[in-house]
């Protein structure tokens, strides 16, 4: 019912249901290449796994019931993939590793290929925002403090704030996926040879953990942390963009055509739907990111419901904040800017006796010289 709204772009499906059971495979297959390298198991062994680690030949609403009888899912899914493979291999399934190891390498991979999609969407609005301050790096407009108009200043360095916020945001998401998005494969109590979770980390292009991460889940605190941060940057934008077209201000719209965000009772009314519909998801995201956090305390070895309550809430908050990029990057591309409205709402100033205001244009050169440095910090 909801969906077009909060998952809305391609994240969603880079974490679906069907997206985790193929992460799990991915992981397993990788798990059975790095045991053959390592001479753990035969290469055609490893090959057979590989070669059946297909998602869409599994049941994933079995495995998904499975998981009801052991608190993970990736027991009844090492059961189906062990029947598939047949009895010669079977036993070289998953070897050495426990379902802290799959899940946590999986939820890595889950979260790089829906940051993918994410961060593609991030670009785009920040290309957007890029060709706003430059097309209107002259559009004078009134600066508002506390919701009332102050000083002027230009319709283009409110568009590289949103760029330079954006940027930042991006740069960080970027780190964190190069960086801190690592494969788990301790074994059951973190012991296990480095050389497995290097092997695995070079088949999947995750990043290799100094040691096994199994209870000190910063990795995931600093994902959830960059994801709130990049929807929290569009949210801003997405607010000024509420005011500002409001009817009594009436200096952006959002473009569209056609009855997009007419009313079902007032006909007169053009609602603004890309940014609503960035805060509506961005304002869930926090008390996920919290949820993430509060998940960091957890016991010796092995959580005992800390961990389990992540996988959930790292979907929803991936999804969402997919959407909250998408449709950031749909309200930017789109929106329209009523020069004439700006300077006409900016003759009050001048009209109060704000001196300032008497010839607004004559801070065009600063604000113009900030613009250029925003745009030259966030690159082409």
């Amino acid at each position: 019912m909801f969906s077009g709204i909060y998952a809305r772009g391609g994240t969603a499906a880079a974490v679906s249901g069907q997206a985790w059971l193929q992460a799990m495979l991915d992981s397993e297959a990788a798990l059975a290449r790095a045991c053959a390298r390592e001479g753990l198991i035969p290469s055609g062994a490893a090959e057979a796994i590989a070669a059946a680690c297909v998602a869409e030949r599994f049941d994933l609403e079995a495995i998904g019931r499975g998981a009801a009888d052991h608190a993970t899912p990736v027991v009844p899914l090492v059961r189906a993939l062990r029947e598939r493979v047949g009895s010669e291999f079977a036993e070289q399934v998953h070897l050495g590793a426990t379902s802290q190891d799959i899940l946590d390498t999986a939820a890595m991979l889950v979260s790089s290929r829906a940051l993918g999609v994410m961060l593609d969407d991030a670009r785009a609005a920040a290309r957007a925002a890029a060709r706003l301050a430059e097309e209107h790096r002259a559009t004078v407009m009134s600066g508002r403090t506390l919701l009332q108009q102050a000083l002027p200043t230009s319709f283009g360095l409110r568009a590289a704030g949103w760029l330079v916020g954006i940027h930042e945001a991006i740069v960080h998401l970027e780190d964190v996926r190069q960086h801190q998005l690592a494969v788990q494969m301790g074994g059951p109590v973190g012991v296990r040879s480095p050389a497995i979770a290097a092997g695995v980390a070079a088949e999947l292009r995750l990043a290799e953990p100094v040691v096994p991460w199994d209870t000190i889940r910063v990795r995931v605190a600093m994902l959830a942390g960059a994801v709130g941060t990049l929807t929290g940057v569009l949210a801003k934008l997405a607010r000024d963009v509420t005011l500002l077209a409001q009817n009594e201000v009436g200096e952006v719209r959002e473009g569209g055509g056609g009855d997009r965000g007419a009313s079902t009772a007032m006909a007169h009314k053009r609602n603004q739907v890309a940014a609503v519909s960035v805060i509506a998801c961005a304002r869930r995201v926090p008390g996920l990111v919290a949820t993430i956090l509060s998940s960091m305390e957890q016991e010796h070895e092995r959580a005992a419901g800390a961990w389990q309550a992540e996988w959930g809430t790292l979907s929803d908050l991936l999804a969402l904040a997919g959407s909250t990029a998408s449709w950031g990057r749909e309200l930017l591309e789109h929106l329209e800017v009523d020069v004439d409205r700006m300077r006409e709402n900016l003759g009050r100033l001048a009209a109060a006796g704000v001196a300032e205001a008497a010839d607004p244009d004559s801070h065009l050169g600063a604000s113009s010289e900030l613009i250029d440095r925003a745009l030259t910090a966030a690159g082409p």
